[in-house]
């Protein structure tokens, strides 16, 4: 480990490294990692012992002590990763949105009322069938089973209530 931490001696770290991976994933997997997470592990492990070698003080532990200690430490890692994993922060769930702009609200409300106002032009049953598939979410065959109807007259009377939503509404300057 000496060679290692004073002269970056790859040959030394090759013979630390070929004598404590095994020993190392077994460790990890006894500490109940499976088999390819022991193994990420060690070599994370024994990587890191080479990045901090120069840290190692033979005077506070044995090499084996402090490789099996980097080794449990990365287990801990591991485990508290996968229990709270990390926010994406550009995940759409938790990006806010957007404010409307002022004149925008006062516009939706004027083309809710101005639908409202054509909605009342049609039929109960107009509507009653609009609301079925719109606000409901039916299918047109789901329709026509709720309501006992056969499936081209649920067709043709929601059609027809479109068409003439459409009529009112443009006839009120908004476009359909």
């Amino acid at each position: 480990m000496q060679a290692v931490a004073q002269a970056g001696d790859r040959a030394a770290f090759a013979a630390l490294y070929e004598h404590y991976a095994p020993r190392l994933k077994a460790y990890i997997m006894r500490l109940g990692a499976p088999e390819d997470v022991a193994e990420e592990l060690a070599q994370e492990s024994l990587i890191s012992a080479w990045g901090r070698a120069a840290t190692f003080d033979p005077a506070q532990a044995s090499v084996a002590t402090w490789l099996f200690t980097i080794a449990r430490n990365k287990r801990i890692d591991r485990l508290r990763r996968e229990r709270r994993p990390e926010i994406d922060p550009n995940d759409p769930a938790l990006v806010p949105d957007e404010m409307p702009a002022p004149d925008s609200g006062v516009d939706q409300a004027q083309a809710e009322a101005r639908l409202r106002r054509a909605m009342q032009a049609l039929s109960a049953d107009q509507t009653h069938l609009l609301q079925l598939a719109f606000f409901s979410d039916l299918s047109h065959r789901e329709i026509a089973d709720r309501e006992k109807l056969p499936l081209g007259t649920v067709k043709s009377r929601i059609r027809l209530a479109l068409a003439r939503l459409r009529t009112q509404l443009d006839g009120e300057g908004m476009e359909g």
